[in-house]
Order: C-alpha cells, then sequence, then structure tokens
C-alpha cells in the first residue's frame, strides 16, 4: 500500500495554483493567447477592405461629377476624400505586413499604427467636410431656377431679385438632366461619405481600445495584484 502524506498534497496544490496565477498573470502568455483577430481575420484587414471600397467609390464617383460641368468647384467633387481613405487603406495593409509584436517592440510596427490612426483621423475630417459640402450644394439646388443660356445652365436662388447669385454650369446643353444627375451624386455622395467616415471613426476607436485598454491597462494591473498578495501571505 503507498502511504499518502498530507504535506505532500498540500504542497502539490499550492504549486499548482501558483502556476496558474503565473499563467493569468503573465502579459506575454495572455496575449498570445488572445487570437490577434477582429470578425475572423487579422485586425486591420476588414477596415483596410473597407476603406479602400469606399475611398475608390467616392473617389470615382468625384471624377464622374467633375466631368458633368467643368465650373464646378473642388468641393463640390469630393474626389480628395476618397484619395485620403485609399491612402488610409494602403497603410492597413502594410501593418498586415508586419510581424505582431505584443509590446509593440518594435520601431516599424509603433510608426506604422500611429500613421494609421492619425490617418484615420484625417480620412474621418474629411469624409465629414465632403458631407457638410454636398448637403449644401444640394440644399442649394432645390431652390433653384435654371434656364439653358449659350450650352450653359444658369442657375438663380431668386428670380424676383435682380441681385440675386447666379451658378453657371459650363458644357451643359440640358438644364434637366443636369440637375438631376447632380442632385443623385450629391446623394450619392452624402451616404458614401457618411459611411466611411463611421469606418475610420471605428478604426480609430478600435486602434485606441487595442493600445490603452486591452495591454496597457489590464495587463498592468496583474503583476501588482501578484506581488501584494506574496507579501500578505510573508
Amino acid at each position: 500500500e503507498k502511504s499518502t502524506d498530507p504535506r505532500k498534497t498540500q504542497e502539490s496544490t499550492v504549486k499548482k495554483k501558483k502556476k496558474q496565477k503565473k499563467t493569468k498573470g503573465n502579459p506575454k502568455t495572455g496575449q498570445e493567447e488572445e487570437s490577434h483577430t477582429c470578425c475572423g481575420c487579422r485586425f486591420p484587414l476588414l477596415f483596410a477592405l473597407l476603406q479602400l471600397a469606399l475611398g475608390v467609390s467616392v473617389t470615382v464617383l468625384g471624377f464622374l461629377m467633375a466631368g458633368i460641368s467643368s465650373s464646378l468647384l473642388v468641393r463640390d467633387t469630393p474626389y480628395w476624400a476618397g484619395i485620403i481613405v485609399c491612402v488610409v487603406s494602403l497603410v492597413g495593409f502594410v501593418m498586415l505586413c508586419i510581424s505582431y509584436q505584443p509590446d509593440e517592440k518594435t520601431c516599424v510596427q509603433f510608426t506604422v499604427k500611429l500613421m494609421y490612426f492619425l490617418l484615420s483621423a484625417v480620412g474621418l475630417v474629411a469624409c465629414v467636410l465632403a458631407v457638410a459640402f454636398a448637403a449644401h450644394h444640394y440644399l442649394q439646388m432645390t431652390k433653384f431656377t435654371c434656364d439653358t443660356i449659350l450650352e450653359s445652365c444658369q442657375c438663380k436662388l431668386d428670380t424676383v431679385d435682380p441681385l440675386s447669385r447666379t451658378f453657371v454650369y459650363q458644357d451643359a446643353a440640358d438644364c434637366g438632366s443636369l440637375t438631376s444627375m447632380l442632385n443623385l451624386y450629391l446623394l450619392l455622395q452624402m451616404v458614401l461619405n457618411l459611411i466611411t467616415a463611421l469606418v475610420c471613426l471605428s478604426a480609430c476607436f478600435v486602434m485606441w481600445k487595442h493600445r490603452y485598454q486591452v495591454f496597457y491597462v489590464g495587463v498592468r494591473f496583474y503583476p501588482l495584484t501578484a506581488t501584494e498578495c506574496q507579501q500578505q501571505k510573508v
């Protein structure tokens, strides 16, 4: 018959508990266990794909609007916002090519993350500006009265007032088709830029949460609690 020593069993259980606490409190093991994924893929891939698709759509639509009339202002054809978002998505794809380090030990990884965060913020501001300009132009067009004069569409806000501002759209033989197409394009620009702004905002929020809530706030408390427990036992 084997003799079971109660002291040895107690020591083995205490050692097992210490090992479990160390694995829970160790940031490296906890971070390695956590899959660095978002919706089944690595973090920036989903946001980068959305930003690329939306940025290309906004850019193509902006150049189509510029082709309607040569007198449209740059603010009314927000292809610039789409180009900025495309650049942000490319930085996100570059982030995927860098080997993941939990504590950001490499300078390249930290630099690319910072660039992605800042460019996402710039893309957010650009898309909000594009929405504001498109909404302002759309509201003006709902009050226009337009006439075709010498292959140009001239629109006024108030036909009674002779001093009211006149908006001239060059290279437009038909005012009806011009106003209908511009209204449609402006609505599409508002919707696409609003969705793109939300995607950029969510990317900034996830980057901030990933940087300050996952690794550096939730991890640093574990070693402190472990040392306090050891001091109390001593």
